[in-house]
């Protein structure tokens, strides 16, 4: 059976103090989610659901305010929004273990990256009149926005410390 650093040694009664190292003490199991996982992890589940809601509402006033035309233009605003947040979200979230100057290298190459994928999707959606573009800019918008809030509420929320002691 494979013991875990932070549990008690089997052959030392749980009443008993522990009289480990700090160090080996402060070790999480291997697999045991850190704080800043949590965060991202839950920030990104959040910005899921509200772009989930935002797609509904968005294809429903689309729909109203345009027309088939409309519920296009909804659904594209939406897709850019799940891809630029996600996306900002999923990269950080999986880069919070490196180095700091590693973790900014990647988002910001990750988001010019994005940058440069939404400038030729619009290029490219600009020759086509099968959408509203006013719904498609309303709700990439609010799409935007939106996860910026959450992101935000979710990065002041979390408890992660600034230091570690022992």
């Amino acid at each position: 059976m494979t013991e875990h650093p932070t549990s008690v040694p089997a052959d030392q009664p749980a009443d008993q103090p522990d009289d480990r190292s700090a160090e080996a003490r402060a070790e999480a199991p291997a697999g045991a989610p850190d704080a800043a996982t949590e965060m991202f992890r839950g920030a990104l589940r959040q910005v899921l659901v509200f772009l989930a809601l935002l797609a509904v509402v968005s294809v429903v006033v689309g729909a109203l305010v345009a027309g088939g035309p409309g519920v296009w233009g909804a659904v594209l605003g939406v897709a850019v929004a799940v891809v630029f947040s996600g996306t900002t979200v999923w990269s950080m979230w999986r880069s919070s273990g490196m180095p700091p100057a590693t973790l900014v290298s990647l988002v910001a190459f990750s988001w010019l990256g994005k940058m440069l994928v939404l400038f030729v999707a619009v290029a490219v959606l600009r020759q086509f009149d099968f959408y509203s573009a006013p719904v498609f800019g309303w709700v990439a918008i609010a799409g935007a926005v939106g996860s910026a809030v959450i992101d935000l509420l979710a990065v002041r929320r979390a408890r992660i410390p600034y230091v570690q002691t022992d």
